[in-house]
């Protein structure tokens, strides 16, 4: 597994196919915020509330100047599923190698009744206008993470 990013890491670089199998890179971003988060799978309980929480408060985050990216191992069909249904406003890249996610160590050993296993780890990267790492969560819950985030970043 890779080491935890932490604050003044340099955000690793990525290159990604959103929900209409266009690429994104975290590079077409500079000069603004980015709070990139990852997610085990889309269309799941944890998974849905967490992503409508970052749309339901989009407008707020985009004015204080951070745009969003959701990224999982899901195919971008999926993805571009988990948006209709759920009317997501966010922007959702797939990472089915999980290479973005090893490299933000958002992938690796998990602990869940007992049992160990690799897995998604639910993390939230946040990156300056230079493409410096401005905070690193990792293990974060679903429910309550946005309004968690949003007021530690005192917006």
């Amino acid at each position: 597994m890779t080491e935890r990013l932490t604050p003044g890491d340099v955000a690793p670089a990525f290159t990604l196919p959103d929900a209409d199998g266009n690429e994104v890179s975290l590079a077409d971003h500079k000069g603004r915020k980015v709070i990139v988060y990852f997610y085990p799978a889309a269309l799941t309980p944890g998974c849905t509330k967490q992503a409508c929480d970052f749309t339901d408060n989009l407008e707020l985050l985009a004015g204080a100047g951070y745009d969003v990216i959701g990224i999982s191992p899901d195919k971008p069909e999926k993805l571009a599923r988990f948006r209709d249904t759920e009317s997501l406003e966010v922007t959702l890249l797939a990472d089915p190698d999980k290479k973005v996610l090893e490299a933000y160590a958002a992938f690796g050993e998990k602990k869940n009744y007992g049992r160990t296993y690799q897995g998604v780890i639910r993390s939230t990267i946040v990156v300056d206008e230079d493409g410096k790492v401005e905070r690193a969560l990792y293990n974060v819950r679903a429910t309550g993470h946005v309004a968690k985030i949003i007021k530690d970043l005192g917006i």
